[in-house]
């Protein structure tokens, strides 16, 4: 699959005007990708579990104007102007203009928030993007109403990758793919896939309770963390072990192996951070309170064999992967031993979900 197969054919309606709405969730990767070439290419794949709680809802409504020279749009986050987000999402527009050549003709209202608690240290970006692309699809189909299905949700996936990579995750559930990999059919940089493979059922019920470290901004942005991959004397052994690690994944999800989840999935959030740690300039998004509790799962899980694990992402955030059926032992265990560590002893719970839904307005 190339960016080509995304781009339009002629539009058979031209609606006045319009709502739509769309609810897409966030996802942690169990590969992690870091870094990428332009224009958001990533430079190994990824695979992650989709999440259910944590979504974005946005509502797109539109109306058509007379100035066709330029785009032209208004945001509100949590019902406020949030106009220091709006070169952002100007830049995503310019990028998929030329897949959605209607932008100019419409006035946008964009209108969203977050399931979560704002800064909460929750990458919103991936939900946040994968709401926006769906509602600028959904009003597509509106001109295209001969779009199919497979079509609509793959084109979504790639507009959301360019406004945010891991957004392009967020569409489809509860396993998604990204990049393009030799032994994963239809796997693309362009786009994320559902993951073509079996998976043991224990993997589709999967908890995931996040523990909320540090909620402040970054020191070091993801996007400039990428950048930091050029050159960096890791990068090459990295990116060979993520491809490395998808093919040792595909027997543990297909077995329901645990354990052997649970050596590839806490390694790959290691690695990440020591990419992190050993790029020029260095840097580290790991809190003291992190390593606490990573430590604390290390020792629980001896302690008592309970199959629970822990991944990062680009922060100091932990999420605490752990089988539905051990959930109650794993809740006592955060609220008793965990929660010390996490600022003002906030976490969120959720669970794999299955992907983006549309709310009938």
């Amino acid at each position: 699959m190339t960016e080509n197969d995304f781009l339009p054919s002629s539009y058979q309606n031209s609606p006045e005007k319009g709502k739509v709405t769309w609810k897409a969730p966030s996802n942690i990767a169990l590969v992690k990708y870091w870094g990428k070439r332009p224009v958001q290419i990533p430079a190994n794949p990824s695979i992650s579990f989709t999440l259910d709680s944590c979504a974005t809802t946005t509502s797109v409504s539109f109306e058509k104007k007379e100035d066709r020279e330029s785009f032209s749009f208004d945001l509100f986050f949590e019902g406020k102007p949030k106009d220091d987000f709006k070169p952002k999402i100007l830049t995503f527009l310019e990028r998929i203009e030329k897949y959605l050549p209607f932008l100019k003709e419409y006035h946008f209202i964009i209108e969203t928030s977050n399931s979560f608690p704002h800064s909460s240290g929750i990458a919103s970006s991936a939900s946040g993007m994968a709401a926006l692309s769906l509602c600028l699809m959904d009003i597509e189909k509106q001109l295209d109403p001969a779009l199919d299905e497979a079509s609509f949700y793959a084109k979504a996936s790639h507009l959301a990758r360019l406004g945010s990579g891991s957004a392009c995750r967020s569409i489809k559930g509860s396993l998604v793919q990204w990049g393009e990999h030799k032994n994963i059919p239809n796997s693309s940089d362009v786009c994320g896939i559902e993951y073509p493979f079996e998976v043991n059922p224990v993997f589709k019920s999967y908890c995931d309770t996040i523990l909320l470290v540090h909620k402040g901004q970054k020191q070091v942005s993801s996007t400039v963390g990428h950048q930091l991959m050029h050159g960096h004397p890791y990068a090459e052994n990295r990116f060979k072990q993520a491809f490395d690690n998808l093919d040792k994944l595909k027997p543990i999800l297909a077995d329901g192996n645990l354990e052997e989840f649970i050596k590839l999935v806490e390694s790959e959030a290691l690695t990440l951070h020591a990419m992190m740690m050993t790029s020029m300039p260095y840097f580290m998004l790991m809190k003291p309170d992190t390593l606490q509790i990573i430590n604390k799962i290390w020792a629980y899980r001896e302690a008592t064999k309970t199959p629970v694990c822990f991944t990062l992402d680009a922060g100091a955030n932990v999420h605490l992967l752990y089988p539905e059926d051990v959930k109650e032992k794993v809740l006592d265990f955060i609220k008793d031993t965990l929660a010390e560590h996490c600022e003002n002893g906030q976490y969120i719970h959720d669970q794999v979900g299955e992907g983006a839904i549309k709310i009938n307005t």
